[in-house]
């Protein structure tokens, strides 16, 4: 029997608006899915690359550069800053990932940085070797978990290479003063690779002349020239 047309009319109303919201539904969810196109790539920035290094002293251009990390880093740069050869000793952070970090931040172990000096220095007048001989009378290579009364990862001793060639050096000069028998304990400093220096705080730098009481109350206090001069004293006094 024939439907009256009323009703016909009203059915295909509904299966219009059926179809209507089905089409919605799957382009909304098609959207969703959807990959962004080349030109929407194109337009989300690249995030900006991070710093490796920040010197903001003076250098020299034409200087070789060498990265130690010895414990306090006062005490290590005045060893640096007066050896011959040396332009520049640069107190500083370096080995952990954090860009730029404070002296607060490092000292409480909350970066993956040591406390470092950055060495500027002449080849003809001082070689590689021979700046790997004035660090290892500086510290005390044995000790794994700091220097002196600094502990912690921020005071331990690492050198830091920039390519196989000092690589290489690093490894022999470690490798004979083990074999040496000055040190009964084994070499704790390890040689690694060199990824970042950021330098101190400008009241570090060239601290042992700018705050020489401090750094003289802090020197004798620390155990490291007893322990210097008691350990190459022997060496020298040995027949």
């Amino acid at each position: 029997m024939q439907q009256p047309q009323g009703t016909s009319h009203r059915a295909d109303s509904r299966l219009a608006v059926v179809a209507l919201v089905a089409i919605l539904i799957v382009a909304l969810v098609a959207g969703c899915r959807a990959e962004p196109g080349a030109s929407e790539l194109a337009a989300v920035p690249e995030p900006a690359p991070q710093p490796s290094m920040i010197v903001r002293e003076s250098t020299p251009a034409d200087a070789a550069v060498a990265t130690f990390a010895g414990g306090c880093f006062w005490c290590v740069e005045s060893v640096f800053q007066e050896t011959a050869g040396v332009s520049n000793a640069i107190s500083g952070y370096a080995g952990g990932p954090e860009v730029d970090p404070t002296y607060q931040e490092v000292y409480t172990g909350r970066t993956g940085h040591r406390e470092a000096v950055q060495v500027y220095y002449d080849p003809a007048v001082i070689t590689y070797s021979e700046l790997l001989d004035v660090f290892w009378r500086a510290i005390d290579p044995t000790d794994p978990g700091g220097q002196f009364v600094d502990r912690g990862l921020p005071y331990t001793t690492a050198v830091f290479v920039r390519d196989e060639a000092q690589r290489a050096a690093a490894q022999a000069s470690k490798d004979a003063l083990a074999e040496s028998g000055v040190f009964e304990q084994p070499i704790a400093t390890p040689v690694l690779p060199f990824t970042t220096f950021f330098e101190a705080e400008a009241y570090h730098q060239d601290f042992y002349l700018k705050s020489k009481d401090r750094y003289d109350t802090y020197e004798a206090g620390s155990g490291r020239e007893e322990f210097k001069a008691q350990v190459w004293q022997e060496i020298q006094e040995t027949p």
